[in-house]
């Protein structure tokens, strides 16, 4: 089995995404109790889920702009009204993302890719996964996650976050891969596009390629794209675990959730 999306997608594409997803957060945010909790964000309302959206927008923008990320909070941004900051954000960050080339610089974390093409791919992502909070939290089933855009999701969830955060920073993974045996998984995403990653792990190792490996793997993980992407990211819908299709070792398993879990924090 070999990618029936290239990923990264277009820049058109995400920024389709990224425009669709935030109208949903919006709309649903907007229509939700601001108080109610945000079940996959533990210790947040829906304010709170608000606001960080937004300031992680007014922090890529700077980090477009200035080629550098601002202090966390951005300034000006911790007492500002929720929604009205999270539209200028938005207007902020979009004008950037649609006007700017992807091969520009910019600031960021990832040291492989400091241009405004990684934010835009970024920024889809992180949008998406946050409207799937707001409507957790508004109780309203989600909306549907492209096939496309949810395989891209994955691909960049195993590779931009977790692959690179155990080659860069391996000490905050001791506890979890320093006893690892060395293990493999194998994850499957199958829909009407498939695709699927062969992860490898061991003391300091997480590495990730494009297609199954030739030998079983210790675990292999199968669902569709958008059940896939939701269950890696720990947002699974109630109909989530029906959909999911998991073979081989616990162990396997509880590593690789544990390997997310910190490269995502």
């Amino acid at each position: 089995m070999t990618h029936d999306v290239r990923v990264p997608l277009s820049t058109a594409r995400y920024l389709d995404c990224l425009a669709a997803d935030f109208d949903r957060l919006r709309s649903v945010a907007t229509a939700a109790d601001p108080a109610a909790v945000v079940p996959s964000c533990p210790g947040w309302t829906v304010t709170d889920l608000v606001r960080h959206v937004a300031q992680v927008y007014v922090d890529k923008t700077h980090a477009i702009r200035e080629g550098t990320e601002s202090e966390w909070p951005p300034k000006g941004t911790a007492d500002a009204e929720p929604f009205a900051l999270l539209d200028r954000a938005y207007a902020d960050l979009s004008a950037e993302l649609t006007t700017r080339d992807p091969k520009d610089p910019a600031g960021g974390w990832y040291a492989p890719d400091r241009t405004v093409g990684f934010w835009i791919r970024r920024m889809a992502q992180e949008t998406v996964i946050h409207r799937i909070d707001a409507e957790l939290a508004a109780g309203q089933r989600s909306a549907p996650v492209p096939e496309d855009l949810a395989i891209d999701g994955v691909d960049e969830l195993l590779k931009v976050f977790a692959a690179y955060a155990v080659a860069e920073w391996p000490d905050y993974f001791t506890d979890t891969l320093a006893g690892s045996p060395g293990r493999s998984v194998e994850i499957r995403a199958l829909g009407t596009k498939a695709a699927a990653w062969r992860i490898t792990t061991g003391p300091a190792r997480f590495t990730v390629e494009d297609a199954p490996g030739d030998t079983p793997a210790d675990l292999t993980l199968s669902a569709p794209p958008t059940p896939l992407l939701r269950t890696l990211w720990n947002r699974p819908a109630p109909e989530t675990p029906a959909q999911l299709t998991s073979t081989g070792s616990r162990e396997a398993l509880d590593e690789l959730h544990a390997c997310l879990k910190i490269a995502t924090q």
